[in-house]
């Protein structure tokens, strides 16, 4: 069977602050039509990772590659439109908006509207703004939000809050979707319903997958294969059967060499 082609390669890559060096010559590849999970103790350097992947950190050393492009040549404003997007670990949302507005903004990479057409609105810019919240809408009822759809995001619980961030990112009509603890802060239910919606988007969406994630039942649950980071070097990479078994990986987390995770 031919393997899908890869949609993301990170090469030799390094990241330094100073004398402090986040990322030391980490190389993985994510192919089209996966769920990649990024795991690793706090500080293992794996925000760092997806920081240099959104082109938020630039590399100190190696390259970074996306659907055959070399992100460094790419602008940060531009990576969105390249077909990137990511939620935050600490929530970043429009918190005075309304989680309608938060997706339509999402939305300006797509507006084909200059400054004339959107004083024209009646014209070509009504359309457009028609045919922008269609898609929000639709998202909306994907991610089940229909009760929030008009409330004040910054007054919104945690949980949907994320729920929320989700949605702006898949507003951006992403091919590579970055997530970085999805589930964190949030209890079991919410938990549940998130892991939900991440497998609809990838299934349903056909959205390839990078996250972090600290819940290692979810991890070995949805992710095709697990790359585990320490100290900022990967120690290992497979499916989660290997991980869970790899000794590198069980000494890393419990701090011995027997046992599974």
């Amino acid at each position: 069977m031919t393997q899908p082609e890869v949609l993301l390669s990170v090469e030799n890559v390094s990241l330094t602050f100073g004398r402090v060096q986040a990322l030391a010559h980490v190389s993985c590849e994510v192919r089209q039509g996966e769920i990649v999970a990024i795991i690793g103790p706090n500080g293992a350097g794996k925000t760092s990772l997806l920081n240099c992947i959104s082109n938020f950190y630039r590399p100190t050393s190696g390259r970074i590659r996306f659907a055959g492009r070399d992100l460094a040549r790419v602008p940060a404003s531009r990576i969105a439109p390249l077909g990137i997007a990511r939620t935050f670990q600490n929530i970043a949302l429009y918190t005075g908006l309304s989680t309608l507005d938060n997706l339509m903004a999402a939305r300006h990479i797509h507006m084909k509207s200059g400054f004339l057409g959107c004083l024209l609105y009646w014209g070509f810019g009504h359309r457009e703004d028609l045919a922008h919240r269609l898609v929000v809408e639709e998202i909306i009822d994907f991610l089940e939000m229909q009760h929030i759809r008009k409330a004040v995001v910054g007054a919104l619980p945690h949980g949907l809050r994320k729920r929320v961030e989700l949605g702006r990112a898949l507003a951006l009509e992403p091919r590579l979707l970055l997530l970085d603890e999805p589930m964190t802060g949030m209890n079991q239910e919410e938990k549940e319903d998130m892991a939900r919606f991440i497998l609809d988007t990838y299934e349903r969406r056909d959205v390839t997958i990078l996250l972090i994630e600290h819940d290692m039942g979810l991890v070995m649950d949805i992710a095709d294969r697990v790359i585990v980071l320490d100290f900022g070097k990967k120690i290992a990479e497979g499916t989660p059967e290997e991980i869970k078994q790899n000794p590198d990986v069980i000494k890393a987390y419990l701090g011995q060499e027997h046992g599974t995770l």
